[in-house]
C-alpha cells in the first residue's frame, strides 16, 4: 500500500514537471525555481511579513503591544528614517555660503522664472552681488537661451520665494525633496518586499549615500528629477497592487474558500478607474519638464506597467494574457501616462507662453512672428510653433554638446565611482573658515559629489543579483528594479563622446538601494532557514550595513564642505581620478 502510494506521488510529480513550459525546464540547470502553487489570492496580493514572536519575547512585550507596534511600524519606521535623513540634509544647509558648480545657472534662472516667467541674462559679477547683498539685486529683462525645461527651476524658486535669494533659499526645496525621497523609498521598498524592515533598510541606505546627500544640498536639477521619477515608480507600484487586488476579488472561490485561477474572469474583468496610474503620468510629466532624460523613463515605465498587467492576468488564469491586457488595459495605460505627461510638460511652459511675443518676452517667444513666418505649419498657433522651434534648437545643442570639462566622465565608470565631481573647493589658512589653528598648513574644504564607495561597490554585485533573479527566478521585483536602473543609466551610453557627469546617476540611485536591500534580504536568509543560517546571514548583512554607515561618516567632511587638514583630505582620495 505504501509502495503504491509512493509511486503514485512520483508519477504526479513527474506529470506536474512535464506540464511546465520547456524554457522553465531548461533553466532549472541554472537555478530556476518555479513559484510555489498557493492560493491565487496570495499570489496576486502577497501578505506582509510579520516579525518573529521571538523578537518581542526578547524585549518582554505583551502580545497586544507587539501587534500595535507592528501596525504602527509601517509608517513609524519610514518616518524615523526620514527624520534622520532630514536632520542631516538641513544641517548647515546654507554652507558653504557660495554659488557652487551649476548653482550659478539654476539658482539665478529660478529667481528670474518666479519674477519674470522666463530666464534672463545676468551680469558676469552677478554671483558676487547676490552674495554681498543677500539677494537684493535687480533682475535683468534680456531673455536668456537655456537648454532645460522650467519645472526643476520653478521647484528651486519656491524655496527662494520663501526664504530669499540666498544659498539656504535656493537649496531649501532640493533638501525637502531629497528628504521626502527617502520616505518614498522606504514605503516603496516595504510594499515591494512586503517587509517593513527591508523597506526601511532601502531608505536608510539612500539616506547615507554621499551622492544623494550632496545633491539634496545643492540646487541642481538632477535631484528634482530623481524625486519625480521615484514618485512615478511608487505610484505604479501602488497601482499594481490595487489592480491585482481587484482581480483577486473577482476570481471565484471553491467550496473550501480557496481562490482558483479562472480563465474567463482573468480575460474579461475590467480593472476600473486607476487614479494612481494617472498620478504616475503627472509625475512623469514633471520629470520630463525638469530634464529631457525623463523621456526614457516615461517609455520604460509605460512598458513595465503594461507587462505587469499581463503578468497579473496570467496569474489569475488567463490563457491569452497579452490579448486580454491589450484589450482591457493597454489603451487606458497609454491615456493615463503619455498624454498626461505631454500636457503636464506643456503647462510647465506657462510663464514663457504668457510672456510677450514682441521681443520683450522669453527667448524665441517671438520666433513665429519674425523668422518663422511662412512655411507649411502656419495653421498652428504661433506660440506652439515658437515653442517647437525652441525645443528643436535645444535638441541640437544636447546632441552636439562636446565641450571638454575637467570633471566629465564616461558612463562605464559611474557604478565604480571612477570620476566624481567637485562642486566646491577652497584652501583656507589655519584659523580661518573652520581650519584648525594647529593644522600646520593649509586645509582643504570641498563639496564632492561622490557616492558612498562601499555602498556603490556592493550595489554592483546587487545589480548582477537582480539580473539573475529576474532571469532565473522570474521575480517581478528584480525586474522592476532592473528597469529603473536601465531607464536612468543605459541611455547615457548613446552619448559617450558628450560632456556628461557622474552626478546624472542620482536618477537611478534609489533603484540601486532597492537592489542592495533585496540582496541583503537574501543574505539574511529565506523564511524557514535554520538558526545557524540566520546567524551567519545576520552577521554578514550587519557588517555590510555598518561598513556603509562608517564609510559615509568617514567621507562626511567631503560632502559638507568641512575644513580638514590637507593630509586628511589626501587620505580620503582613494583613487587618483577623484582628485
Amino acid at each position: 500500500m505504501t509502495s503504491t502510494a509512493s509511486s503514485t506521488d512520483t508519477r504526479q510529480g513527474q506529470a506536474a514537471e512535464a506540464q511546465q513550459p520547456s524554457w522553465q525546464q531548461r533553466l532549472r540547470r541554472f537555478g530556476y525555481t518555479a513559484p510555489p502553487r498557493t492560493d491565487v489570492r496570495d499570489r496576486l496580493v502577497p501578505p506582509y511579513a510579520e516579525p518573529s514572536p521571538r523578537i518581542w519575547a526578547v524585549f518582554g512585550l505583551r502580545h497586544e503591544v507587539a501587534e500595535r507596534l507592528t501596525r504602527w511600524s509601517g509608517w513609524g519606521g519610514p518616518l524615523l528614517v526620514t527624520l534622520l535623513a532630514g536632520l542631516m540634509r538641513f544641517w548647515h544647509l546654507g554652507s558653504p555660503k557660495a554659488v557652487i558648480f551649476d548653482e550659478t545657472y539654476y539658482a539665478k534662472d529660478a529667481w528670474a522664472l518666479i519674477h519674470r516667467g522666463y530666464e534672463v541674462n545676468w551680469d558676469k559679477n552677478a554671483n558676487d552681488l547676490v552674495l554681498q547683498h543677500n539677494g537684493h539685486v535687480s533682475i535683468p529683462t534680456d531673455a536668456a537661451y537655456v537648454v532645460h525645461p522650467p519645472v526643476g527651476k520653478y521647484v528651486i524658486g519656491i524655496g527662494e520665494w520663501m526664504f530669499g535669494f540666498n544659498p539656504f533659499g535656493w537649496r531649501f526645496m532640493t533638501a525637502v525633496l531629497g528628504t521626502l525621497s527617502v520616505l518614498l523609498l522606504c514605503r516603496i521598498g516595504r510594499r515591494m518586499f512586503r517587509s517593513t524592515f527591508l523597506g526601511c533598510l532601502a531608505g536608510t541606505l539612500m539616506a547615507v549615500d554621499g551622492l544623494h546627500f550632496v545633491m539634496s544640498r545643492t540646487s541642481l536639477l538632477d535631484g528634482v528629477l530623481m524625486f519625480f521619477v521615484l514618485a512615478a515608480f511608487g505610484c505604479l507600484v501602488v497601482d499594481r497592487d490595487r489592480a491585482r487586488a481587484r482581480l483577486a476579488a473577482a476570481l471565484p472561490a471553491d467550496a473550501d474558500g480557496v481562490v482558483r485561477p479562472d480563465a474567463h474572469t482573468a480575460e474579461t474583468t475590467r480593472l476600473g478607474w486607476r487614479p494612481w496610474r494617472w498620478t504616475a503620468g503627472l509625475m512623469l510629466g514633471l520629470a520630463l519638464g525638469t530634464k529631457w532624460s525623463g523621456l526614457y523613463v516615461l517609455a520604460a515605465f509605460c512598458l513595465m506597467s503594461v507587462l505587469w498587467d499581463v503578468g497579473s492576468r496570467r496569474v489569475a488564469g488567463a490563457q491569452h494574457p497579452y490579448a486580454a491586457a491589450l484589450k482591457h488595459d493597454t489603451g487606458f495605460a497609454f491615456l493615463a501616462t503619455v498624454p498626461v505627461a505631454i500636457v503636464t510638460y506643456l503647462v510647465s511652459w506657462t510663464g514663457w507662453l504668457l510672456s510677450p511675443d514682441n521681443g520683450k518676452g522669453g527667448y524665441f517667444r517671438n520666433w513665429a512672428v519674425t523668422d518663422g513666418k511662412g512655411g507649411n505649419w502656419t495653421f498652428l498657433p504661433d506660440w506652439l510653433r515658437s515653442l517647437w522651434h525652441y525645443e528643436h534648437e535645444v535638441y541640437n545643442f544636447h546632441v552636439h554638446l562636446s565641450s571638454p570639462h575637467t570633471y566629465q566622465s564616461n558612463p562605464w565608470s559611474w557604478l565604480v565611482l571612477g570620476r566624481p565631481v567637485s562642486f566646491f573647493y577652497e584652501s583656507p589658512l589655519p584659523g580661518k573658515d573652520g581650519c584648525p589653528s594647529d593644522a600646520g598648513g593649509k586645509c582643504a574644504r570641498e563639496v564632492l559629489a561622490l557616492g558612498t564607495p562601499i555602498l556603490w561597490w556592493a550595489a554592483c554585485f546587487a545589480v548582477v543579483y537582480m539580473l539573475w533573479r529576474w532571469a532565473f527566478r522570474r521575480d517581478w521585483r528584480a525586474g522592476a528594479i532592473a528597469c529603473g536602473i536601465a531607464a536612468g543609466y543605459l541611455p547615457w551610453f548613446q552619448y559617450q563622446e558628450r560632456t556628461i557627469f557622474f552626478f546624472y546617476a542620482v536618477i537611478f540611485l534609489p533603484f540601486l538601494c532597492l537592489a542592495l536591500a533585496m540582496m541583503i534580504g537574501a543574505i539574511l536568509g529565506p523564511p524557514g532557514s535554520t538558526e545557524r543560517r540566520r546567524v551567519i546571514g545576520a552577521t554578514s548583512a550587519g557588517v555590510l550595513v555598518l561598513l556603509i554607515a562608517w564609510n559615509f561618516i568617514y567621507f562626511w567632511p567631503l560632502y559638507t564642505g568641512t575644513s580638514i587638514p590637507i593630509e586628511q583630505w589626501r587620505s580620503r582620495m582613494w583613487l587618483d581620478t577623484w582628485v
